[in-house]
């Protein structure tokens, strides 16, 4: 058995563990997770009080459900939360008690134009009751009484959690990916996300890296805001270039929404996305919808934060059961985590570099840096290079933007800065 098929068979594993556990934006589901994932990356778990104002919002009372049935007059159990995590409308409060079909049907949701699906239904900010069927299942129900028995608690003294990892890198700026911990019970909008990022996290702690890498993986809008409130002041000060992902557990094209404030992360993204292996993929303008970018560029943050996704990010089974464990594919997953880590690495080689001899031209041949007669063409293109990076590494241009003027790789530019600073040429001016 191949390397490769052994890590695919190992990650198959984690998504068998992790898939049936029931998260929402709180609770022992979110925990537990974090606990299985922490096996590959060691998370520190950050709580945030139930009560604790951030910004306009309130952190919620946490949520826990240990039981969600619904039984017809003969005792015989129709909906079962342990046949499916989604069965429960999500921070549903409890309720027992034996109620008519009519009386059931307006405390039951589901979804007419996919009648086969349970979606994926949450109601965390007004109290209500209730269970998420298929309209199968639905339509299947004859008038008489049944026994509904839900078991949750909201604890006005729980905390939600988070969980963060950080690597330090030479430099104090920071290159942050966060993720979603909350969606319950489905694979590309969810499972993929949380597991890619935590792949990245183990390989770039294997480098000697010059960012720092920081890793979330938090609910969605509370998690981010209630986040942005503990640590948004460093962000501010140090983050370089931030990333939200979601529906990446499908073989599907790589999409992306540039940040509010433009950058350095915009222009890493537009560069890789040219690559020949993702050029299928589309960079659409920034806009404040769908996910919890629109949090890290919310004015007052204004971070250099995109969105990442694979596809169509409202494909048709979009939060419903039909998002299912079966259709996550492995490959999509480590295509992912090796398109993320060509993002870390595109960041690592554009650094900035002043000429440490601007007047006129330095003397290459005495520094081995000169090639010899009859060179390859490859030679003639790494002289090139160093041409080009020592006219413009005056410490207004990064190595991406002389790429792009000398229609070169960032490879190979990055290469010629690297070689100019060994012989004393340049000196790097990031921090």
């Amino acid at each position: 058995m191949s390397n490769a098929q052994k890590k695919s068979i190992e990650l198959a594993s984690y998504l068998d563990r992790l898939f049936p556990i029931l998260r929402s934006i709180t609770g022992n589901g979110v925990r537990e997770t974090f606990l299985i994932l922490s096996e590959i990356i060691p998370y520190d778990v950050l709580e945030f009080p139930s009560g604790t104002k951030v910004f306009d919002w309130e952190i919620p009372p946490e949520w826990n459900v240990e039981k969600a049935q619904i039984k017809d007059d003969l005792g015989n159990v129709l909906v079962d939360v342990d046949d499916h995590p989604l069965h429960i409308l999500n921070y549903s409060i409890p309720f027992s008690g034996t109620v008519s079909l009519n009386e059931l049907q307006d405390h039951l949701y589901s979804l007419p134009e996919r009648p086969e699906a349970i979606p994926y239904v949450s109601s965390y900010y007004k109290e209500r009751w209730g269970m998420c069927v298929s309209e199968q299942q639905r339509q299947a129900l004859k008038p008489g009484n049944y026994r509904v028995d839900i078991q949750t608690s909201l604890d006005p003294n729980g905390s939600l959690s988070i969980a963060e990892y950080v690597i330090p890198g030479r430099s104090k700026k920071e290159i942050l990916f966060t993720a979603y911990s909350c969606h319950p019970g489905m694979g590309n909008d969810e499972m993929g996300g949380m597991i890619a990022l935590t792949l990245l996290a183990d390989r770039l702690l294997k480098k000697k890296n010059f960012y720092t890498y920081r890793f979330l993986l938090h609910p969605e809008t509370i998690g981010s805001i209630s986040y942005l409130a503990h640590r948004g002041k460093e962000l501010k000060q140090n983050l370089h270039a931030g990333h939200v992902i979601a529906n990446i557990c499908w073989e599907q094209p790589f999409n992306a929404k540039r940040s509010r404030c433009g950058g350095k992360v915009d222009q890493i993204l537009e560069y890789v996305l040219k690559h020949e292996r993702y050029e299928q993929g589309v960079l659409n303008d920034f806009s404040p919808l769908a996910s919890d970018e629109r949090q890290y560029c919310s004015p007052g943050f204004n971070l250099p934060v995109c969105s990442i996704w694979r596809g169509d990010p409202y494909f048709q089974e979009y939060h419903s059961s039909l998002d299912s464990k079966e259709k996550i594919s492995t490959d999509a997953i480590w295509e992912t985590v090796d398109f993320f880590e060509e993002i870390c690495s595109s960041h690592e080689m554009n650094l900035t570099y002043q000429n440490l001899f601007p007047d006129c031209e330095p003397q290459l041949g005495k520094r081995g840096l000169y090639p010899t007669i009859g060179a390859s063409s490859r030679r003639t293109q790494e002289l090139e290079a160093l041409l080009w990076v020592l006219n413009l590494s005056d410490g207004n241009h990064d190595l991406l933007q002389i790429a792009k003027k000398s229609a070169t790789s960032l490879k190979i530019i990055s290469e010629a800065a690297q070689k100019c600073e060994q012989a004393g040429l340049l000196v790097s001016i990031c921090k």
